[in-house]
């Protein structure tokens, strides 16, 4: 815990990491296995998070929510990543849509979307990713026809996390195509009218507790109050959340590895082979080593990032070297913890198959690794 200074966190970060990690050990550990097995959305999670004031965490105490800062909130996900990384990023993508629509929702469409996010007694979702588009978010081409006081959607997202249970989309959507990223403007959308489809959620190699999908709309008529943000807003608050969504990630990936690495290191504490304590064999102690290295080493990306957005600082550099590092070792990492404990490291009695198969997909949540190449280059040679 030395990369995090604790001085920076308010009163109000503490008691929501403490309850975010009480939460996690005594809910969710239980019930991660068997949503996984299931391969489902983890909707009594949601809920149980809701009742543990877990679903309004970036709104304003006025507003119901429990204000906490980017600090206390990377805390409260690192916390529960360590359990389970697809609840606490579910729990992202809706506590960043409340958010947003805290700051930036006015008159009806505020006050008929804002309350529900906060209790937990709607699920949010954002819609940004299009199946033939990927990263290059600019180029989305679900469209958003004006027609008198209504709005038509048509096209497809994918890669919608909560998606299969979601109540209140957030979709993105091209109103001009000539314009470019200038004609993308956000809806803020029922999930349940006339013309929203939701196709069955994916079948990944984990994380199926984060429900995600592709969703359809097939001339899917919205009210006029509806849009949320105006063409050319759109897509620049697309990108204004994405730096902490990747310092989100990666202290995701440092709860996971934490995790992992005290998993492993009691594990060959009690378990002997070859006349001796495996945690007396050096080649497992110098795997373990390295891997306690990348943790530090991770954390201290990570909270620099966090640090340097709580003070408003432009964090993108330091956003992606935290993501693209922490996932990168976080992958490495938890398959060493696993191969030191031999076969056993592979059973599903604990979660490091679980936080195995997630590593995976982090690197290609939020922007792919090869974004964050992007980002870092940019910075060094343009």
């Amino acid at each position: 815990m030395n990369s995090l200074n604790l001085e920076a966190l308010s009163a109000t970060d503490l008691a929501a990491i403490e309850r975010a990690t009480g939460w996690a050990q005594s809910f969710v550990a239980d019930r991660a296995e068997k949503w996984e097995f299931e391969r489902r959305f983890a909707k009594e999670g949601f809920e149980s998070a809701a009742e543990h004031q877990l679903t309004g965490l970036l709104v304003p105490e006025v507003d119901g929510g429990a204000a906490v800062s980017t600090l206390g909130l990377a805390r409260v996900l690192e916390e529960i990543a360590a359990v389970d990384f697809a609840i606490a990023f579910s729990l992202v993508c809706h506590n960043n849509l409340a958010g947003s629509v805290a700051r930036n929702a006015t008159g009806d469409l505020r006050s008929e979307t804002l309350p529900g996010l906060v209790d937990g007694s709607s699920l949010g979702a954002f819609l940004l990713t299009e199946p033939e588009v990927g990263s290059d978010a600019a180029a989305i081409s679900v469209s958003a026809v004006s027609d008198g006081d209504e709005w038509i959607l048509n096209g497809e997202k994918a890669w919608v996390t909560n998606g299969s249970d979601a109540n209140v989309l957030s979709v993105y959507a091209q109103t001009d195509h000539a314009a470019g990223h200038r004609g993308i403007a956000t809806f803020l959308v029922d999930a349940n009218i006339p013309g929203v489809v939701r196709t069955p959620a994916y079948e990944l190699i984990g994380g199926h507790g984060l429900g995600a999908n592709g969703i359809r709309f097939d001339n899917c008529r919205v009210p006029g109050k509806s849009l949320f943000l105006p063409p050319g807003e759109g897509f620049r608050a697309a990108m204004e959340g994405i730096d902490l969504a990747r310092v989100l990630v990666s202290a995701m990936c440092c709860g996971m590895l934490r995790t992992s690495l005290s998993t492993a290191s009691n594990y060959v504490r009690n378990r002997n082979a070859f006349g001796a304590r495996l945690a007396d064999l050096q080649g497992v102690r110098f795997k373990l080593a390295d891997v306690a290295t990348d943790l530090e080493a991770s954390r201290l990306l990570t909270y620099q990032a966090a640090h340097a957005l709580h003070d408003g600082g432009d964090a993108s550099v330091e956003a992606a070297h935290a993501k693209k590092f922490s996932t990168r070792v976080t992958e490495t990492g938890v398959a060493s913890c696993m191969q030191v404990m031999g076969a056993n490291g592979a059973k599903r009695d604990h979660p490091l198959p679980r936080h195995l198969a997630a590593a995976r997909l982090t690197h290609y949540v939020d922007g792919a690794t090869e974004i964050q190449d992007v980002v870092i280059s940019r910075s060094l040679l343009d």
